[in-house]
Protein backbone atom coordinates (compact mmCIF):
# COMPACT_ATOMS: atom_id res chain seq x y z
CA UNK A 1 0.00 0.00 0.00
CA UNK A 2 1.46 3.34 -1.00
CA UNK A 3 1.35 6.52 1.09
CA UNK A 4 -0.89 8.18 -1.50
CA UNK A 5 -3.49 5.45 -1.22
CA UNK A 6 -3.14 5.28 2.53
CA UNK A 7 -3.54 8.92 3.54
CA UNK A 8 -7.34 9.13 3.15
CA UNK A 9 -7.95 6.10 5.35
CA UNK A 10 -5.49 6.72 8.17
CA UNK A 11 -7.00 7.73 11.45
CA UNK A 12 -5.39 10.73 13.18
CA UNK A 13 -3.81 8.53 15.83
CA UNK A 14 -2.12 6.38 13.23
CA UNK A 15 -1.03 8.98 10.72
CA UNK A 16 2.11 10.30 12.38
CA UNK A 17 3.47 6.98 13.60
CA UNK A 18 2.87 5.22 10.30
CA UNK A 19 4.33 8.03 8.22
CA UNK A 20 7.43 8.13 10.37
CA UNK A 21 7.89 4.41 9.86
CA UNK A 22 7.00 4.35 6.17
CA UNK A 23 10.52 3.49 5.06
CA UNK A 24 10.85 0.61 7.50
CA UNK A 25 7.24 -0.53 7.78
CA UNK A 26 4.35 -0.05 10.14
CA UNK A 27 1.91 -2.38 11.86
CA UNK A 28 -0.92 -1.70 14.25
CA UNK A 29 -1.84 -4.54 16.62
CA UNK A 30 -5.13 -6.35 16.45
CA UNK A 31 -6.60 -9.35 18.30
CA UNK A 32 -4.32 -11.91 19.91
CA UNK A 33 -3.81 -15.24 18.18
CA UNK A 34 -2.20 -18.49 19.30
CA UNK A 35 -0.45 -20.68 16.72
CA UNK A 36 0.09 -24.34 17.53
CA UNK A 37 1.92 -27.01 15.52
CA UNK A 38 1.53 -30.48 17.03
CA UNK A 39 2.60 -33.96 15.99
CA UNK A 40 -1.04 -35.01 15.55
CA UNK A 41 -1.33 -32.94 12.35
CA UNK A 42 2.15 -31.84 11.27
CA UNK A 43 0.86 -30.50 7.96
CA UNK A 44 -0.87 -27.52 9.61
CA UNK A 45 -0.31 -24.78 12.15
CA UNK A 46 -3.62 -24.31 13.93
CA UNK A 47 -4.71 -20.70 14.41
CA UNK A 48 -6.75 -19.89 17.52
CA UNK A 49 -8.16 -16.49 18.41
CA UNK A 50 -10.63 -14.88 20.77
CA UNK A 51 -14.25 -16.05 20.77
CA UNK A 52 -16.21 -14.95 17.73
CA UNK A 53 -13.20 -14.43 15.47
CA UNK A 54 -13.08 -16.76 12.49
CA UNK A 55 -9.66 -18.32 11.89
CA UNK A 56 -8.09 -20.60 9.33
CA UNK A 57 -5.37 -23.17 9.80
CA UNK A 58 -2.08 -22.29 8.15
CA UNK A 59 -0.18 -24.92 6.15
CA UNK A 60 3.26 -25.79 7.51
CA UNK A 61 4.35 -27.27 4.17
CA UNK A 62 6.18 -30.01 6.10
CA UNK A 63 7.31 -32.85 3.89
CA UNK A 64 7.18 -36.47 5.10
CA UNK A 65 10.87 -36.50 6.03
CA UNK A 66 10.85 -33.07 7.72
CA UNK A 67 10.33 -32.44 11.42
CA UNK A 68 9.48 -29.20 13.15
CA UNK A 69 11.55 -27.99 16.11
CA UNK A 70 10.03 -24.59 16.86
CA UNK A 71 7.64 -21.85 15.74
CA UNK A 72 7.81 -18.06 16.10
CA UNK A 73 5.12 -15.62 15.00
CA UNK A 74 6.04 -12.11 13.89
CA UNK A 75 3.07 -9.78 14.27
CA UNK A 76 4.87 -7.04 12.37
CA UNK A 77 4.95 -8.95 9.08
CA UNK A 78 2.25 -11.56 9.85
CA UNK A 79 4.77 -14.30 9.10
CA UNK A 80 5.40 -17.60 10.86
CA UNK A 81 9.04 -18.67 11.22
CA UNK A 82 9.55 -22.43 11.40
CA UNK A 83 12.74 -24.03 12.67
CA UNK A 84 13.28 -27.41 11.05
CA UNK A 85 15.54 -30.35 11.85
CA UNK A 86 18.49 -30.66 12.06
CA UNK A 87 18.27 -27.22 13.68
CA UNK A 88 19.77 -24.81 11.17
CA UNK A 89 17.04 -24.94 8.51
CA UNK A 90 14.20 -22.42 8.43
CA UNK A 91 10.96 -21.81 6.56
CA UNK A 92 9.00 -18.55 6.58
CA UNK A 93 5.26 -18.90 5.95
CA UNK A 94 3.16 -15.90 4.95
CA UNK A 95 0.03 -16.40 7.05
CA UNK A 96 -2.43 -14.32 4.97
CA UNK A 97 -1.20 -15.75 1.66
CA UNK A 98 -0.86 -19.27 3.10
CA UNK A 99 2.35 -19.58 1.09
CA UNK A 100 6.06 -20.08 1.63
CA UNK A 101 7.70 -16.67 1.76
CA UNK A 102 11.23 -18.04 1.74
CA UNK A 103 13.49 -20.80 3.07
CA UNK A 104 17.06 -20.51 4.25
CA UNK A 105 19.84 -22.25 6.13
CA UNK A 106 21.88 -20.60 8.89
CA UNK A 107 25.36 -22.06 8.31
CA UNK A 108 26.79 -21.04 11.70
CA UNK A 109 23.95 -22.60 13.72
CA UNK A 110 24.77 -26.15 14.86
CA UNK A 111 23.02 -28.78 12.75
CA UNK A 112 22.76 -31.12 15.71
CA UNK A 113 19.29 -30.50 17.09
CA UNK A 114 17.80 -27.68 19.07
CA UNK A 115 14.27 -26.57 19.66
CA UNK A 116 12.35 -23.43 20.51
CA UNK A 117 12.74 -20.22 18.53
CA UNK A 118 11.87 -16.60 19.36
CA UNK A 119 11.73 -13.42 17.30
CA UNK A 120 12.26 -9.72 17.98
CA UNK A 121 9.65 -7.98 15.87
CA UNK A 122 11.36 -4.61 15.47
CA UNK A 123 14.14 -6.08 13.31
CA UNK A 124 12.99 -9.73 12.89
CA UNK A 125 16.14 -11.11 14.44
CA UNK A 126 15.72 -14.74 15.46
CA UNK A 127 16.91 -16.24 18.74
CA UNK A 128 17.63 -19.95 19.09
CA UNK A 129 18.66 -22.14 21.95
CA UNK A 130 21.98 -23.92 21.37
CA UNK A 131 21.36 -27.69 21.36
CA UNK A 132 24.00 -28.57 23.98
CA UNK A 133 25.33 -25.38 25.62
CA UNK A 134 23.74 -22.64 27.79
CA UNK A 135 23.81 -20.22 24.87
CA UNK A 136 21.26 -18.25 22.85
CA UNK A 137 22.21 -17.75 19.19
CA UNK A 138 21.09 -14.59 17.40
CA UNK A 139 20.67 -14.56 13.61
CA UNK A 140 19.06 -12.23 11.09
CA UNK A 141 15.80 -13.02 9.32
CA UNK A 142 17.90 -14.39 6.43
CA UNK A 143 20.10 -16.63 8.58
CA UNK A 144 23.22 -14.48 8.97
CA UNK A 145 24.97 -15.07 12.28
CA UNK A 146 24.94 -12.07 14.62
CA UNK A 147 26.31 -13.35 17.92
CA UNK A 148 26.26 -16.07 20.58
CA UNK A 149 24.91 -15.04 23.99
CA UNK A 150 26.21 -17.19 26.89
CA UNK A 151 23.74 -17.44 29.76
CA UNK A 152 25.09 -16.77 33.24
CA UNK A 153 24.72 -19.05 36.26
CA UNK A 154 23.64 -22.18 34.39
CA UNK A 155 25.15 -25.19 32.69
CA UNK A 156 21.95 -26.33 30.98
CA UNK A 157 20.93 -25.58 27.38
CA UNK A 158 17.77 -23.59 26.75
CA UNK A 159 14.56 -25.62 26.55
CA UNK A 160 11.79 -23.05 26.04
CA UNK A 161 12.58 -19.52 24.82
CA UNK A 162 10.51 -16.34 24.43
CA UNK A 163 11.38 -12.72 23.66
CA UNK A 164 9.74 -9.90 25.61
CA UNK A 165 8.92 -7.23 23.01
CA UNK A 166 8.21 -4.61 25.70
CA UNK A 167 11.10 -5.07 28.14
CA UNK A 168 13.58 -6.44 25.56
CA UNK A 169 14.64 -9.43 27.65
CA UNK A 170 14.65 -13.21 27.23
CA UNK A 171 12.41 -15.58 29.17
CA UNK A 172 13.75 -19.12 29.40
CA UNK A 173 12.48 -22.49 30.55
CA UNK A 174 15.55 -24.40 31.73
CA UNK A 175 15.72 -28.08 30.97
CA UNK A 176 16.64 -29.12 34.51
CA UNK A 177 13.91 -27.38 36.56
CA UNK A 178 10.31 -28.53 35.83
CA UNK A 179 8.52 -25.41 37.07
CA UNK A 180 11.03 -22.56 36.85
CA UNK A 181 11.14 -19.62 34.48
CA UNK A 182 14.27 -17.45 34.29
CA UNK A 183 14.70 -13.98 32.78
CA UNK A 184 17.95 -12.81 31.15
CA UNK A 185 19.01 -9.52 29.64
CA UNK A 186 20.25 -9.29 26.05
CA UNK A 187 23.82 -10.02 27.15
CA UNK A 188 22.88 -13.19 29.04
CA UNK A 189 22.94 -11.72 32.54
CA UNK A 190 20.42 -13.38 34.84
CA UNK A 191 17.76 -10.94 36.03
CA UNK A 192 15.36 -13.10 37.99
CA UNK A 193 13.56 -16.40 38.49
CA UNK A 194 9.92 -17.21 39.14
CA UNK A 195 8.38 -20.50 40.15
CA UNK A 196 5.37 -21.58 38.12
CA UNK A 197 2.41 -22.90 40.07
CA UNK A 198 2.36 -26.13 38.05
CA UNK A 199 4.99 -28.44 36.60
CA UNK A 200 5.38 -27.87 32.88
CA UNK A 201 7.05 -29.47 29.88
CA UNK A 202 10.31 -27.56 29.24
CA UNK A 203 9.97 -27.68 25.49
CA UNK A 204 8.20 -24.55 24.26
CA UNK A 205 7.51 -21.17 25.85
CA UNK A 206 5.34 -18.41 24.39
CA UNK A 207 4.90 -14.95 25.89
CA UNK A 208 2.23 -12.31 25.36
CA UNK A 209 4.27 -9.13 25.81
CA UNK A 210 1.21 -6.89 26.18
CA UNK A 211 -0.84 -9.00 28.58
CA UNK A 212 2.34 -10.16 30.37
CA UNK A 213 1.28 -13.81 30.23
CA UNK A 214 3.26 -17.01 29.64
CA UNK A 215 1.93 -19.98 27.66
CA UNK A 216 3.38 -23.38 28.59
CA UNK A 217 2.30 -27.01 28.27
CA UNK A 218 1.34 -28.58 31.59
CA UNK A 219 2.44 -31.92 32.91
CA UNK A 220 1.27 -34.63 32.56
CA UNK A 221 -1.47 -34.14 29.94
CA UNK A 222 0.18 -31.50 27.66
CA UNK A 223 -2.72 -29.03 27.97
CA UNK A 224 -1.79 -25.37 27.54
CA UNK A 225 -1.66 -23.31 30.70
CA UNK A 226 -1.46 -19.52 30.92
CA UNK A 227 0.55 -18.00 33.80
CA UNK A 228 0.94 -14.43 34.98
CA UNK A 229 4.22 -12.67 35.71
CA UNK A 230 4.31 -14.06 39.25
CA UNK A 231 3.92 -17.64 38.08
CA UNK A 232 0.26 -17.99 39.05
CA UNK A 233 -1.91 -20.16 36.81
CA UNK A 234 -4.57 -17.94 35.25
CA UNK A 235 -6.39 -20.45 33.08
CA UNK A 236 -6.09 -23.77 31.26
CA UNK A 237 -7.12 -23.65 27.61
CA UNK A 238 -9.80 -25.98 26.33
CA UNK A 239 -8.80 -25.16 22.76
CA UNK A 240 -6.26 -25.75 21.41
CA UNK A 241 -5.63 -28.95 23.32
CA UNK A 242 -2.50 -30.76 22.11
CA UNK A 243 -2.04 -34.29 23.39
CA UNK A 244 1.73 -34.35 22.94
CA UNK A 245 4.58 -31.83 23.22
CA UNK A 246 3.97 -29.18 20.56
CA UNK A 247 5.49 -26.01 19.13
CA UNK A 248 3.53 -22.77 19.54
CA UNK A 249 3.70 -19.00 19.77
CA UNK A 250 1.34 -16.14 20.56
CA UNK A 251 1.04 -12.61 19.19
CA UNK A 252 -1.35 -9.87 18.07
CA UNK A 253 -2.69 -10.05 14.54
CA UNK A 254 -1.91 -6.81 12.69
CA UNK A 255 -4.89 -4.74 11.58
CA UNK A 256 -2.75 -2.65 9.24
CA UNK A 257 0.63 -3.32 7.69
CA UNK A 258 2.73 -1.01 5.54
CA UNK A 259 5.96 -1.99 3.80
Amino acid sequence: MTIRKLLPVLTPGLTLSCLVLTLTGCATPGPNHLYVAGPERPEIISDHAAAGIVTMDVPSFLQPRESLLGVAYDSFTDHLFLRLAPGNAFRVVDRPDRSIKREFTAPEVPATGGGDIAIRSRDRHLFLGHPTNPVIIEITLHGKFVRAIPLADTTMPVAGLAYDQVRNVFHVLPGDDPNALITYDLNGRRLGRIVLARDVFPGTLAFDSDAREFYVQLRPDCRLGVFDGQGRLQRILDQPRPTAPASFDVGPRSFLRLF
